[in-house]
């Protein structure tokens, strides 16, 4: 794209959730089917975006055929794919395996006039987000050195509360470091996450803040305890105009999750 472009197109897939085996399934469904049926359906209804985003939860069971497996998939779409880590995805093995030209993990991409930052909020071992100093100076040297160009930050964890008790002892534990190096940068427009299998669209000061479906299972919203929902996967979509302005929307396949089991002790 060329810094005139009008619009960009930017197709959002979160919390995969792939299992070991093509054929594993997970609270009763098979995650990876899902995964294909919402590429597929996107690209059915767009064929050309300007890049894919799997902002985290890749894998449930992270390993290299799991990962490889995704890989494949993205392949066969000649659209650049910026993927970045969520608490159930290694990281280290996704930078060995998202390693091409076209498929990575790369942390800062610029299309037109903009720039879109992923963050990682992966803590180890832990099931919560956090953005270590390294990657709040990140954010901040890559919206310093770069005024003129609008902002995208993705990061997989959320860092405003959701009104579900369980999904919100999870949330970024420093979000208010973040919301206050962003606060000083007009340039930022949108904050895009992960995590919480549920649609978020909030405006707060100069940007908006989305959550995205997730490809698989769904949790029902505002819950005291884990709890999931028969809503059908989905994606979301994201058009960023040149002169600053985000429209996005969610997009789910036409059935709910009829197969799913609901599991009260987590995932």
């Amino acid at each position: 794209m060329t810094n005139h472009a009008v619009c960009l197109s930017i197709l959002q897939l979160s919390d995969l959730h792939i299992l070991a085996a093509p054929e594993d399934k997970m609270l009763g469904i098979n995650t990876e089917h899902y995964f294909h049926a919402c590429l597929e359906q996107a690209f059915v209804a767009k064929p050309h975006f300007d890049l894919i985003l799997l902002t985290g939860d890749l894998a449930q069971d992270p390993c290299p055929s799991s990962y490889r497996r995704i890989l494949s998939s993205l392949e066969a779409y000649e659209t650049p794919c910026v993927c970045l880590p969520g608490n159930h995805d290694d990281y280290e093995l996704m930078q060995q395996v998202f390693n091409t030209d076209r498929i990575n993990c790369r942390k800062q991409v610029f299309l037109g006039n903009w720039q879109l930052i992923s963050l990682n909020s992966r803590i180890p071992g832990e099931p919560g987000g956090r953005l270590s100093k390294g990657e709040l100076a990140f954010l901040e040297n890559c919206l310093t050195e770069n005024p003129g160009r609008h902002a995208l930050v993705a990061v997989h964890h959320h860092f405003l509360e959701t009104k579900s008790p369980w999904m919100d002892t999870m949330i970024i534990e420093n979000s208010q470091e973040l919301l206050a190096i962003v606060g000083q940068y007009p340039q930022v427009k949108v904050i895009t996450t992960g995590h919480i299998h549920q649609v978020m669209d909030i405006k707060i000061a100069t940007f908006r803040v989305l959550g995205a479906p997730s490809t698989c299972f769904q949790f029902a919203p505002e819950t005291l305890e884990f709890s999931v929902s028969d809503a059908a996967p989905g994606y979301r979509l994201i058009e960023l105009y040149a002169d600053g302005r985000v429209e996005s929307e969610v997009i789910r396949l036409p059935e709910p999750l009829t197969e799913l089991q609901a599991n009260t002790h987590g995932y």
